[in-house]
């Protein structure tokens, strides 16, 4: 069974790097969609360390002309000084410390805010899509999931480059215009459900057919995806089967010499001769199940 699907797709367009960084903080990218943005900036952690060390030097600095102030027994002057070193010595204590732990977490949230809103458009959130959306592009990760993991594609029987390609920007491509129909279809029931006079539904009415027609040209793509994937299905149970077959032929032998040397019952010995005809047999089966795999990956770029 395939795995968990992709929450967040993003535009093959876009740097690896940026994606992944992208891909692996959904929540904060589903906070941005409700209007969230932080509202902190950037730390500037030289200017409290300046600071500490400019009132740091000046309190030593107040500490010892005060002792010398007391040598010469300049005792309201030294009292003056003392009061200065104690003030920004109070200085250096009240400067807020740096919490580096929050200030890595912030950083790294204001990375992911401004990668979102550099690459906006070029990613979809499992949050933007209603529910049909949702059913269509799992459909279609599931398809591409069960490709990509696929033991024939591993092995090089499919064409793995065009499929590394391919199969990403298919599902970019329904993920973006799932989106736009998702949105688009919320907003045509908002406003339907706000109640219509017979003008309006007038234009309501082809509108509701276009979206309708858009679904149907978007689960055809799906559709598509999943033929494909059901043609490699058929291949990598051939070529299981197969490989099963070929283990047991191997073992032939032994099967033979162990029915001689117990006497058992000859007639056994055709059965298992008909091994390497069901291996042949698997070997066509699945060169078939090969090719049909390409002419459904043909169509599919069509």
């Amino acid at each position: 069974m395939p795995g968990r699907l992709a929450k967040v797709v993003v535009d093959p367009a876009v740097p690896e790097e940026m994606a992944e960084l992208l891909r692996q903080n959904r929540k904060i990218l589903s906070r941005m969609r409700t209007g969230w943005a932080p509202d902190y900036k950037r730390p500037a952690p030289v200017i409290g360390v300046a600071l500490r060390a400019v009132f740091s030097v000046s309190a030593v600095a107040a500490v010892l002309i005060g002792l010398g102030l007391f040598r010469d027994g300049a005792y309201s002057a030294f009292v003056v000084a003392m009061s200065a070193a104690a003030l920004l010595i109070m200085g250096v204590l009240l400067i807020p410390r740096r919490n580096t732990e929050i200030e890595r977490i912030r950083a790294a949230e204001l990375d992911i805010y401004d990668s979102a809103r550099k690459y906006e458009g070029h990613y979809v959130v499992r949050e933007d899509l209603d529910e049909p959306g949702r059913t269509l592009l799992g459909r279609a990760q599931a398809a591409i999931q069960g490709v990509t993991d696929s033991t024939v594609n591993a092995e090089g029987l499919l064409d793995g480059v065009r499929n590394a390609v391919m199969l990403p920007a298919q599902e970019w491509e329904i993920a973006r215009l799932l989106a736009k129909l998702s949105a688009l279809r919320a907003e045509h029931e908002e406003v339907v459900a706000e109640g219509i006079t017979p003008e309006v539904a007038a234009v309501a009415e082809p509108l509701a057919e276009a979206l309708a027609i858009s679904h149907q040209a978007v689960t055809a793509r799906v559709e598509a995806l999943e033929r494909y994937a059901g043609h490699v299905g058929e291949a990598e149970r051939a070529y299981r089967a197969r490989n099963q077959i070929e283990r047991f032929s191997a073992k032939l032998p032994r099967y033979e010499e162990l029915l001689a040397e117990s006497g058992a019952d000859g007639s056994a010995v055709p059965e298992l001769g008909r091994l390497s005809e069901d291996a042949d047999r698997l070997e066509q089966a699945l060169r078939d199940s090969v090719k049909s795999a390409h002419e459904a990956f043909r169509h599919l770029r069509d």
